[in-house]
């Protein structure tokens, strides 16, 4: 799959599902929005906005026209997940965008979430577009428990806060499938591995372990990432809990050795070996870099 490419979702017994591969970071299956084709028809997620018009191909590609989007469900807020909400949102008249209710004020305004996402990315905010404000009356909040109808499917949703405190999962019944947004981690479909994830300044170890406890309550048989591409659940749950575990535990124990924050930082850089044959070079250094910084303010807010 390229960037830019529509697929079907396959796996398990999906109907009405699809995906694009949004091309975030200029980079082959990182960034992925899906949409579910049903009486009120529903975007997850929305992407950088640098990519949107990939989300209305999409939308094309399903035979339906922006103006038939009637839900645009976000999993949490991060730019890269919500960017594109106000771009989506001129172009698809009839659309309401559903966030937590922590995350709606920065959709509203996102003046604090563009200033903290340069802060956050570093380097990589060359890929991102100054996010557009959705409009205040098109937003509707959403908390742990309530159900999005769509029709024949719906997105229950379950609050999973610790990647973001605004973050929620959404559970598709129908299709026995969980959007993940960043509470499974992140899935590199070729070659099958998957990688942590944990952005400053909000990473929570212990609450990211509770979000996969939430997982694996729903027992889903697909996980739709959006980093990356539908995949079974299989045993991935329990293998990204103890990916996660395992890469707090050696930031931290690098930490310990090093007393440099930088030098840690530089270190599991040189590291990231894996990581650079999935996404190349340029996004790989980016993304260990930046979540090396998570770990270690979560370890700081731990010695407070």
């Amino acid at each position: 799959m390229a960037i830019g490419d529509v697929s079907a979702v396959t796996v398990g017994d999906c109907t009405d599902l699809s995906y694009v591969d949004t091309g975030m970071y200029d980079t082959e299956a990182y960034g992925a929005v899906y949409l579910i084709d049903d009486d009120r028809p529903a975007l997850v997620d929305s992407g950088i906005g640098t990519n949107y018009e990939r989300v209305l191909d999409l939308v094309r590609e399903a035979s339906l026209e922006p103006a038939d989007i009637e839900v645009i469900a976000l999993t949490h807020v991060h730019l890269d997940h919500a960017g594109g909400a106000g771009f989506l949102v001129e172009e698809c008249p009839n659309a309401e965008v559903y966030v937590h209710p922590v995350g709606a004020p920065h959709v509203v305004d996102p003046e604090r979430l563009w200033a903290g996402t340069k802060s956050a990315v570093g380097d990589q905010i060359e890929f991102y577009t100054e996010p557009e404000p959705v409009p205040e009356a098109r937003v509707t909040e959403i908390e742990d428990g309530d159900t999005i109808d769509l029709g024949d499917h719906a997105l229950a949703v379950h609050r999973a806060p610790g990647h973001a405190p605004h973050q929620v999962v959404f559970h598709d019944p129908a299709n026995d499938t969980v959007f993940t947004a960043d509470a499974a981690g992140i899935y590199a479909p070729d070659p099958g591995e998957i990688f942590p994830t944990s952005p400053p300044p909000n990473f929570d170890p212990e609450e990211c372990q509770a979000d996969i406890d939430t997982l694996r309550a729903i027992e889903p048989e697909v996980l739709c990432y959006a980093h990356f591409g539908p995949a079974e659940t299989g045993d991935k749950l329990d293998r990204y809990a103890d990916v996660l575990d395992s890469w707090v535990e050696a930031v931290a124990a690098k930490r310990a050795e090093l007393d440099d924050d930088a030098a840690v930082v530089d270190h599991f850089v040189a590291e990231a070996d894996a990581e650079r044959a999935v996404w190349g070079r340029e996004k790989a250094d980016a993304e260990v870099a930046m979540n090396v910084r998570g770990v270690l303010a979560a370890l700081d807010r731990d010695d407070e």
